[in-house]
């Protein structure tokens, strides 16, 4: 082999070296914690569920004709030791069980409130919301709140909370 040619495998194998080098540190010490590629995050949420009822504040909203229904709701909430604002009457009526509406403050707690109704209320989750308090819009076919048993066997099988679309979690 001739000098030049020695020289040259020496500068390419040189090159190769600290292309390797180069791509190694920049693997180690890449600071993105999670890339979405094509996937825009309008929001970000809080999938957490909370450790106990003091730390979600509800309101409860009367979306049927029967009088007094939100206060005795709202009651049997506050005795399970949730944070209540004062009841009132719905603007709508509503023909399900109950509807959850939802701020990307509480995402993972609207996931624990609708096993108090055994999965069957309907979740809406509003982007513009800004507080992390949850309304609860009972319906015409609320008959009663959920057994703590009952919770626990609901929110099991409704699992994990799911981010909304266009949304992405916050850190914890």
């Amino acid at each position: 082999m001739t000098n030049t040619r020695v020289r040259a495998y020496r500068i390419i194998s040189a090159l190769a070296a600290v292309a390797a080098a180069t791509v190694t540190v920049a693997v180690v010490h890449d600071t993105q914690s999670v890339a979405v590629a094509g996937e825009s995050c309008a929001a970000r949420v809080n999938l957490a569920l909370p450790d106990g009822a003091g730390q979600v504040t509800l309101r409860v909203l009367n979306g049927t004709r029967t009088a007094g229904l939100a206060e005795r709701v709202s009651e049997d909430f506050e005795n399970r030791g949730f944070v209540m604002r004062k009841p009132a009457k719905s603007k709508t009526a509503s023909d399900e069980v109950a509807v959850i509406e939802f701020g990307p403050k509480s995402v993972g707690a609207a996931q624990w409130i609708r096993a108090f109704f055994l999965g069957q209320a309907e979740p809406r989750f509003l982007p513009s919301r800004t507080t992390d308090v949850i309304d609860v819009v009972i319906g015409d076919r609320y008959r009663q709140l959920a057994t703590q048993t009952e919770v626990n066997q609901s929110l099991a099988q409704l699992g994990e909370p799911e981010l909304p679309p266009g949304t992405c979690a916050s850190p914890s």
